[in-house]
């Protein structure tokens, strides 16, 4: 046996990692401890977030505006999705609860928010746009980092979505709100119904007229002519708000827009190469042909001999023309002129807004000899028929409303089409070729000045096309120019709206989360 003297002892190594890691075991089971429940913790945290994201998305596809908006998505956030959390272990459960809170001011789990930086709180259904939804504190109880002192950790979650919405199927049209001053912004579109209004008056990138917006079509005239034209509108969908104005108007744009009431400006290129310019099935204007289909010449389209002139504001009285196509309201009618159309009775929006008083007795004994005793019972339409309303009575009774009527001169005038095809009859997934939605933009208030982007739209507004865009005259005077846009207000353009056709409007609602 082999006997180390006792100093080799005192100086012997061996051993020494073990007191080390005896030592540092405590720290190790610390570290490990805090790591595994860390990731725990973390692991909650999303199944929580989760939770409150898609519920707040669940919420905001009910943020429409109309009655019950608040209740309807209280209700989606807190019955749509089952959300779960299997790593919260308080013995409360693993479902994720959310208490409804149905009352648009109310103060709770969700809540609902006028604007985006959650500054005012929502008091109706229909300033409810936003909707804030918030998961209450669940509990990881710790399995092992208990070894340092901690005993669980707490975690909640909170998602704020909105609604994003796009109008798509429309052409990308906007006009300035005449109506706008220092204190009053709105466009009652309801209450301005049957009302004839000026949307282009020869200039469409100054303030107050109509113009263009920005939709993906492409840059330049012939782009502008196809979203114009096309029966299809190409491009993208245009924001609900945000859009993008693009000023620019010649020949070719209108040409264009002129396809929609059979006339073929010139020949095959009138419309775009790419697409279908349809006419309406309802052609009816003031204007009369010989064996061409064109603008120019003498047997194309053209005024009659004896075209509709009313010689006062108030009603015709110079004699009955050939041929009437849907008429402007008598205090356009009578005078192109703004100043004197708002002397003439047309005192909304600086003259550019009608009156609602179209020659109705003229327009149905010209084309039908029903006088002002007979038209309304032949027709079934009240008094205060719009252009609208006599347009679709003539869609639906074309037996009687198809017509080929010869002037003076020889020259046709047709209520249908006889250029470009046999037209579109609105109804079902068929476009009204006579009908268009446009944004209504303050545009004074917004220093809006050309090519703008962003820009916050007013409202949208359904418009009928009462006439083509064409020179016609008073002797030498001009009455309206070829760049001139004539539209009848039908109404705001509904929310979720299809417009008068499924194929019309569109209106694209994506909800999104916001924080």
């Amino acid at each position: 046996m082999v006997r180390h003297p006792p100093h080799r002892f005192l100086t012997d190594q061996s051993g020494a990692t073990a007191a080390v890691f005896g030592l540092s075991l405590f720290a190790l089971v610390a570290i490990g401890g805090l790591g595994f429940d860390y990731a725990r913790l973390a692991g909650m945290d999303s199944e929580l977030q989760n939770a409150a994201d898609q519920a707040a998305l669940a919420g905001a596809s009910q943020l429409d505006g109309r009655t019950g908006t608040c209740m309807r998505a209280s209700a989606a956030a807190t019955t749509l999705v089952a959300n779960m959390t299997l790593l919260a272990n308080d013995g409360v459960g693993t479902a994720v609860t959310i208490a409804a809170e149905p009352d648009c001011d109310a103060v709770g789990n969700i809540r609902f928010w006028q604007d985006l930086g959650k500054t005012t709180a929502a008091t109706d259904d229909g300033n409810a746009n936003f909707i804030e939804v918030e998961i209450a504190a669940r509990t990881a109880n710790y399995a092992l980092t208990p070894v340092v002192g901690a005993i669980s950790g707490n975690l909640g979650a909170a998602a704020l979505a909105g609604m994003g919405s796009a109008i798509c199927r429309v052409p990308p049209v906007m006009f300035c709100n005449p109506f706008e001053t220092p204190t009053h912004q709105d466009f009652d579109a309801s209450a301005l119904k049957g009302a004839g209004m000026k949307l282009i008056t020869g200039n469409a990138t100054a303030p107050g007229n109509f113009g263009f917006l920005e939709s993906g079509f492409g840059s330049g005239a012939q782009n502008l002519a196809r979203a114009l034209g096309y029966n299809s509108p190409p491009g993208d969908c245009l924001p609900i708000d945000g859009v993008e104005t693009k000023p620019g108007l010649n020949a070719s744009v209108m040409d264009a827009l002129n396809t929609r009431f059979d006339l073929d400006t010139n020949g095959s290129t009138t419309c775009p190469s790419g697409g279908t310019c349809s006419p309406s099935r309802n052609v009816r204007k003031d204007l009369v042909k010989g064996n061409g289909c064109g603008t120019s010449g003498n047997q194309g389209w053209q005024e009659s001999a004896n075209p509709y002139r009313p010689t006062t504001p108030a009603n015709l009285t110079s004699g009955y023309p050939d041929i009437m196509g849907h008429p402007r309201d008598l205090c356009h009618a009578f005078t192109n002129s703004l100043s004197d159309s708002a002397a003439a009775g047309c005192t909304l929006g600086g003259g550019r807004i009608g009156n609602k008083a179209w020659d109705r007795d003229a327009y149905f004994l010209v084309n039908y000899g029903w006088n002002s005793a007979t038209w309304q019972s032949q027709t079934g339409l009240g008094p205060t028929a719009t252009r609208y309303d006599v347009y679709n009575w003539e869609l639906a009774n074309t037996g009687t409303s198809d017509m080929q009527q010869t002037t003076q001169g020889s020259k046709d005038g047709f209520s249908y089409p006889v250029c470009r095809g046999a037209g579109i009859t609105p109804g079902g997934t068929n476009v009204d070729r006579r009908r268009i939605s446009a944004a209504v933009i303050n545009c004074v208030g917004l220093g809006l000045n050309g090519h703008e982007s962003g820009v916050p739209v007013l409202k949208w507004v359904d418009l009928f096309l009462v006439e083509p865009s064409y020179q016609r005259r008073r002797g030498s005077t001009v009455v309206t120019e070829a760049t001139d846009v004539y539209v009848e207000i039908i109404g705001e353009t509904g929310s979720a709206s299809a417009g008068q056709t499924a194929g019309q409007v569109v209106q694209r609602n994506t909800p999104y989360l916001i924080e």
